[in-house]
């Protein structure tokens, strides 16, 4: 899975946009809030509410998952797009990461 193709599957999500508030950093983000940080073989997806429900996920693929800096004891993982990974799975972590902010959102900025 390429860079493009990541940030093309993010950007197909209803009411997606790109945003890149650090300089170098590309986010895909749906009613004012980042769902998917993406990097150049990475991605960071929010993989539950906490930091356990995470560690279920970092304890499956131990070599390839890890928590997020600063925002990792929210439940958000950084997935390694080149390991162990399969697309499959990366795809559907990153629906659930909408999701989940889709759902947090207020219904006037759902999409």
């Amino acid at each position: 899975m390429t860079h493009d193709d990541l940030l093309a599957y993010c950007l197909a999500k209803p009411g997606a946009y790109q945003d890149e508030p650090w300089e170098g950093d590309i986010v895909a983000k749906v009613g004012g809030k980042i769902f998917s940080f993406n990097g150049d073989a990475t991605v960071g997806v929010k993989c539950g509410r906490n930091v356990e429900e995470a560690q279920e996920l970092r304890d499956r693929y131990p070599n390839d998952v890890t928590a997020m800096a600063y925002i990792g004891r929210f439940g958000w993982n950084t997935v390694r797009t080149d390991g162990q990974v399969p697309d499959d799975e990366i795809y559907e972590l990153i629906d659930a990461s909408y999701d989940a902010v889709v759902s947090s959102l207020p219904r006037s900025k759902r999409p």
